[in-house]
């Protein structure tokens, strides 16, 4: 549960220094306010931790995705490069810009094999959405490089590893926008609500504008009589999500190191297993810990495995079987039931190419997924339940 596992007198100070001014929107009232401004103070510490030049606080991680995917102005007729393992708001927030997502596979990472971009790519091809997923970082170097040599541009979705790095730099600061979650099961969380990260001061402002139903925020200038340049829609982040996420961002950094001693112990059992493997991770240190991933040497294996878990008290979870985080069990996805009679863009002459999402193009993402198996890290871990998963891990072992 991450973040809200520590959900304590901190954010409740923080929540409270909003509720006696009685505003709840980040933007106007600047007199009844009294000078809380905790949605402007949450991006400007966000960006600051991260390394980046701007953040913009944004209604959930899905928004941010959308959001960002505006801002680079990602259009219909686009194609986008995506990898299979993902949540489901990464191919969806394609889809609302009317671009196409074009699937992608992964590799011993669990996120997106840098590999397979140039296998997927196109003349539409615009942009691509490196994931990383559970926590640890994809080879962020390697796809960067990959997308600036065919002018691509680059959004790093990293709705489950705020706090992660890369060879001591942020995720979601190597591209040209990274997008963050703070849903309430997320390492840091607001109940819902997001981010976007950028460097670029372009893409900030066409963000900034394109949340706010175009407005331009110039301070001079009251509230909605200021110039717009761009029509935009409501994404704004509360003012009651940005007290909690103050709190929460000063929390970050004890909670990972929480974290990466709990995962540290689990699995250290599951390394005395025979036939027990870890996902690559790129960087190691980089880690945020909110997942550990382990595999076996075949699925009939991991079936197994994950069975005798089960009966000794562990539960675990197969991403190959999961129905939100894999392309090829998403029934209504498959089914191009977008939301609109005529499934768009699904169906679109402005495509330039018909979409394929088989599984026979994601070879590596069927065999290791397949034999993957993943446990949650909680931060509050006592030594009572740590002992209660390696006495699992041994006794479902003389299954194998």
């Amino acid at each position: 549960m991450a973040g809200a596992e520590l959900i304590g007198k901190e954010e409740m100070k923080e929540v409270q220094d909003v509720l006696e001014t009685g505003i709840l929107m980040r933007y106007g009232f600047d007199k009844e306010r009294r000078g809380i401004y905790k949605v402007r103070q949450f991006e400007e510490d966000f960006a600051k931790y991260c390394g980046a030049k701007f953040a913009l606080g944004v209604t959930s991680g899905s928004a941010a995705l959308k959001v960002a995917l505006t801002a680079m102005d990602v259009c219909p007729g686009d194609e986008v490069i995506v990898p299979a393992f993902t949540f489901l708001a990464t191919y969806e927030s394609v889809l609302e810009v009317g671009a196409v997502p074009v699937m992608a596979d992964i590799d011993e990472t669990l996120n997106l094999d840098p590999g397979d971009i140039e296998r997927k790519l196109s003349p539409a091809t615009k942009a691509v959405i490196p994931v990383h997923m559970c926590g640890s970082a994809a080879h962020i170097d390697r796809i960067v490089e990959k997308a600036r040599s065919r002018n691509l541009l680059v959004l790093e979705d990293n709705a489950q590893g705020c706090g992660a790095s890369f060879r001591g730099k942020k995720l979601g600061t190597f591209g040209d926008m990274g997008s963050f979650s703070f849903d309430y099961v997320k390492t840091v969380t607001t109940g819902e609500g997001g981010m976007v990260l950028t460097n670029n001061r372009e893409l900030y402002l066409r963000s900034e504008w394109y949340h706010d139903h175009g407005h331009d925020h110039n301070p001079s200038v009251p509230r909605a009589m200021e110039g717009r340049t761009i029509l935009g829609f409501n994404y704004r982040m509360n003012e009651l999500q940005g007290a909690l996420g103050l709190a929460q961002l000063r929390k970050l950094d004890g909670l990972i190191a929480l974290q990466k001693k709990n995962k540290k112990a689990v699995k250290d059992a599951l390394a005395e297993v025979k036939g027990v493997g870890f996902r690559e991770l790129p960087d190691p240190d980089g880690d945020s810990a909110t997942f550990l991933c382990f595999n076996l040497p075949s699925e009939d294996l991991r079936r197994r495995y994950q069975k005798a878990l089960k009966e000794a008290g562990l539960d675990t979870v197969c991403w190959k079987d999961n129905l939100w985080h894999y392309v090829p069990n998403w029934e209504h996805f498959l089914a191009r039931s977008t939301a609109n009679s005529k499934r768009f863009p699904f169906e679109s002459p402005m495509n330039s190419r018909p979409p394929v999402y088989d599984r026979k193009d994601i070879p590596r993402a069927e065999d290791i997924l397949g034999r993957t198996l993943t446990i949650g890290m909680s931060v509050i871990m006592p030594q009572e339940r740590i002992d209660g998963i390696r006495q699992a891990i041994a006794r479902a072992a003389r299954a194998l």
